[in-house]
Parts: structure tokens; C-alpha cells; sequence
């Protein structure tokens, strides 16, 4: 799943309907969602592991980046939807039914557990209990967040366009302002790893990891699609938000067609050593 960046708080209801969005457009989201840099993996299994765990996979953007560092790589992932696309896109990948707080391997049999903006949609306490389950000793867990960079020169480029009232972007008010919030984050639950107190695992380490990913108006569009707020809008509403925010990457900015904007991402990184 790519990052939702930090934002107000979000009711649980809200949390669990748009954590299970994410396989209406499981397509889309293989298309369109680009996984983590490699540099943000290499940071995290400088040397190759025997098993990794690639939890709460989507449709496997971090999946195939893992063959490289460990012999094995398991795929969880609770949407059958995501893992139908993750299984043909890799068919040779092991892809199992499960998620956070169920993982479905054995004790003691995992060297690493990876989340790649997936952690937030989990309840923390008890999936890191089976986390802790599940690892071998001087195992770790990380959780990953990639998005467009809040500071990057095209989001505050998309920020200053829409600062002005839905009149002078020629779209509806209701559009102008989901995206508005959307550009600004006020939709995204908080993405950090934090260890609750108690918790047998080390501070978490953090490292930021950046990459410039040239996108056309097709796949900005494809890449807003994927975003659980615009996935759980009316129907009619989110073809109108289409819409408004293609005819503004034309008018305003001057990308259709094959036209592209190089886009800065941004992955953050957090790693957690189980103790003892």
C-alpha cells in the first residue's frame, strides 16, 4: 500500500472501511502505486537473510524487490482481491492469507517483518506480539512510508494552485477542497513506528530516502485513484475530482498527454531489533 502521510485523527470506523478499499481497485493500485526505493531496502538488509516477511503486501511492490535479500520471502495479505494480483504478477511468490495481528508462519522462524505503508491500518499492540512471535532472535521489524514529498517543489507548485478559491481553478468547491486536503495530508492517519512502552523491542532507527519519479497526467490521476478517501467517495464524486484535477495538470501546469512532471518521493524508514 504508498504512503498516507500524517493528518487529524481518524475515526475507527472511517480507519477500518478504508482499509479494506484498497481491493476495488486492485489493478490500479499494481499499476500505479510505486514501492519503496531500493536504497531505503538495501539500508534496512545490507547483507542477505534466510525469511522475510512482507506484511500486509498489497499487490506486492515491496515483494519483488525482496529476492535479492533473503532465500525466502512470504507475502501476507488480507485482501484476497490484492493477493489474486500479487500471485499472477508473481507467481512463483509464497503469498499467504493473514494479516498483523494473525500472522500465519511459525515461531522463531523469521528474520525480518516488513510493512510497507501498511503499518498504519494494523493495531499496533497485538501485531507486534505476533511480531515478536514470529521472529528469530536478533530479528527486527520495519515499517515503510512512501509518498510525494510534502516539501518537494511540485506538492507546494499543487499547493499554491489550489490556496485560491474553487472560482479561480474553474472547478467545484467540493472538489477544489478534497484536493487541498488531499495535497496537504489532512486525510492521512499518522505513519511512524513507535514501540509502546514495555514492548521487547529497541528505540526505532528512522532514515529518510528520496527518489524523483517522472509522472504523466495518466498516472497522477491513476495514483490519486489509489488513495482510500478517494476510493470510498461516491462514485459520480470521484469521477468529478478526475475531472477537476486533470483539467488543472493541463491548464495550470501544462501536463496531458505525454507530458510528464518529475515528482520527488519520499520513504520513511524505521527499524525496531527485538531484545532478547
Amino acid at each position: 500500500m504508498t504512503s498516507e502521510l500524517p493528518g487529524r485523527e481518524i475515526a475507527a470506523d472511517v480507519m477500518s472501511q478504508r482499509a479494506s478499499s484498497f481491493g476495488q481497485v486492485a489493478a490500479q493500485y499494481e499499476r500505479y502505486r510505486p514501492g519503496p526505493p531500493s536504497a531505503a531496502i538495501d539500508w534496512l538488509l545490507p547483507s542477505p537473510v534466510g525469511t522475510v516477511v512482507d506484511l500486509g503486501a498489497g499487490t506486492g511492490a515491496l515483494t519483488r524487490q525482496l529476492g535479492n535479500h533473503a532465500a525466502r520471502v512470504i507475502a501476507v495479505e488480507p485482501d484476497e482481491r490484492m493477493r489474486s494480483v500479487l500471485q499472477t504478477e508473481l507467481p512463483d511468490a509464497t503469498v499467504l492469507d493473514g494479516r498483523g495481528e494473525a500472522i500465519p508462519v511459525a515461531d522463531d522462524s523469521v528474520d525480518a517483518v516488513l510493512a510497507s505503508s501498511s503499518w498504519h491500518w494494523m493495531d499496533p499492540v497485538p501485531t507486534l506480539r505476533e511480531v515478536r512471535r514470529v521472529l528469530k532472535s536478533g530479528g527486527f521489524v520495519a515499517a515503510m512510508w512512501s509518498g510525494p514529498d510534502p516539501d518537494s517543489p511540485f506538492i507546494a507548485q499543487a499547493q499554491a494552485l489550489l490556496a485560491g478559491p474553487a472560482d479561480e481553478t474553474g472547478s467545484t468547491p467540493g472538489a477544489t477542497a478534497t484536493l487541498r486536503d488531499t495535497v496537504a495530508g489532512t486525510f492521512n492517519p499518522a505513519t511512524a513506528l513507535t514501540v509502546p512502552a514495555g514492548a521487547p523491542f529497541s528505540e526505532p532507527e528512522h532514515e529518510a530516502f528520496r527518489s524523483e519519479i517522472p509522472l504523466n497526467a495518466d498516472e497522477l490521476i491513476g495514483l490519486l485513484g489509489t488513495l482510500s478517501w478517494i476510493i470510498s467517495m461516491v462514485p459520480s464524486e470521484r469521477e468529478g475530482l478526475f475531472a477537476t484535477a486533470r483539467r488543472l495538470l493541463r491548464d495550470a501546469l501544462g501536463i496531458e498527454g505525454d507530458v510528464t512532471v518529475d515528482v520527488t518521493f519520499k520513504c520513511d524508514t524505521f527499524r525496531s531489533y527485538l531484545i532478547g
